[in-house]
């Protein structure tokens, strides 16, 4: 039988503890090694594993995302059941109100799934790094006759605060959920590490439309599906967990760990980015068998020149995004967007630039993340006197100063009549 699939994929957060990188645009939106976006990691796992009928919902700030969607992710195939479609809210609640949580969210786009009839429904966050062959999640589902799935990543018992733990059977059932306690229990035969939920689920169309039927009209409920909808399943369902470790991509070598990353603070999307770095990063962006997907964008090459004693463009250990020129300039252990110029005498070392950003002459930039079209003036430093930062930017609590972008001008096209 060929098994019908649905995707919808939840990028509507604030992403509040990222700012001030979210202060214009949604989390999913943020740029990511060079020439991506959060969201490209979903959208990319869900197209190579053969997914092509999904909806994405947006919400927040949603304008940058929209943007990039249009630029790299319109499908228009020959088949009716291969599309990626924004959604807006539909303010289909009875409050007429913004999605209140990720099951309500679900809730306000029932009628896709009623008119798309599919077997199962994909329900995927938009704000992780990671790359997961979602095909091997759906083939589990089916395999263990599941209601509903949840992918699950093995993280050291240690962070069990953090996460929302599932508790499980030797054979993958789940008997409990346990959200951010230090106790939760562990995975059977692993005391040293717990399951942490993913958010990813996979549910039978017939149990999730009943579901969201269901909880829509509880007063009490976050109508979430990891506070709400899943706990309440515990004894009425069949539900399993899907062991993240053992979800395999084709094109990696044989026993790689599978990365994945929560970038939700400042912190933690740095150290993201500089896990791109190493000769050998967990996370592979050149596996051709499994692209990284985004816009397409029409950049010419990352180009260095001047090759003078004194004046020379140099980048190592690094990652040069197209129609970027470190003109004399030096590149150390960096992640540079698009449009990147690096000027005469300059030095960035162990930063994130996003796109179009200037350092100016003999400027030096240290340990920070500058967003679109920021400028460094020449000779001025960045991240080598925190006190001094902290007077004009954000400094988190490890030290990554955070520079704001300025407003570009969008040229408009204009017509003489």
């Amino acid at each position: 039988m060929q098994l019908r699939v649905l995707a919808f994929v939840l990028a509507g957060g604030k992403g509040t503890r990222l700012s001030p990188l979210t202060k214009e645009r949604a989390k999913p939106a943020v740029p990511f090694g060079g020439r991506y976006r959060i969201v490209d990691f979903v959208l990319s796992n869900l197209v190579n594993s053969g997914i092509f009928s999904i909806y994405v919902l947006v919400q927040f700030k949603s304008q940058s995302l929209l943007q990039h969607l249009r630029e790299g992710w319109e499908v228009s195939g020959l088949l009716k059941n291969n599309f990626i479609i924004p959604v807006p809210a539909q303010m289909r609640s009875q409050q007429e109100d913004w999605y209140r949580g990720t099951a309500d969210a679900i809730h306000q786009n029932i009628n896709l799934i009623e008119q798309a009839d599919p077997h199962v429904v994909v329900i995927f966050g938009a704000d992780h790094i990671y790359r997961m062959n979602i095909r091997q999640m759906i083939e589990y589902h089916v395999e263990k006759r599941a209601s509903a799935t949840v992918a699950a990543i093995p993280v050291e018992k240690e962070y069990a605060s953090e996460f929302g733990v599932i508790e499980t059977t030797r054979e993958g059932a789940i008997i409990g959920f346990h959200e951010k306690r230090a106790d939760a229990p562990t995975m059977p035969g692993d005391p040293s590490r717990v399951y942490a939920s993913m958010g990813n689920y996979v549910f039978s169309t017939d149990l999730l439309l009943r579901e969201l039927y269901a909880d829509a009209k509880k007063d009490n409920s976050a109508h979430d599906f990891g506070k709400d909808i899943l706990p309440s399943l515990i004894g009425r369902a069949d539900m399993y967990a899907y062991d993240f470790q053992t979800n395999v991509i084709p094109g990696d070598p044989i026993g790689s760990p599978q990365y994945w990353r929560d970038v939700g603070t400042l912190d933690a999307y740095y150290e993201a980015s500089m896990d791109l770095r190493s000769v050998s990063p967990e996370l592979n962006l050149y596996n051709r068998q499994w692209p990284l997907r985004t816009a397409g964008y029409f950049d010419a090459p990352a180009k260095f020149v001047f090759d003078d004693e004194d004046r020379r463009g140099l980048a190592t250990d690094s990652i040069i995004a197209g129609s970027s020129i470190i003109s004399g300039g030096m590149v150390r252990g960096s992640v540079l967007g698009r449009g990147v110029r690096v000027h005469s005498g300059a030095v960035v070392e162990d930063s994130v630039l996003f796109d179009n950003c200037d350092i100016g002459r003999r400027a030096c930039v240290r340990r920070a993340i500058l967003d679109k079209n920021a400028k460094v003036p020449e000779g001025v430093k960045i991240g080598y006197d925190l006190d001094e930062d902290r007077k004009r930017h954000y400094v988190t609590e490890s030290g990554i100063v955070v520079v704001e972008g300025h407003r570009s001008t969008v040229d408009i096209s204009t017509l003489q009549v």
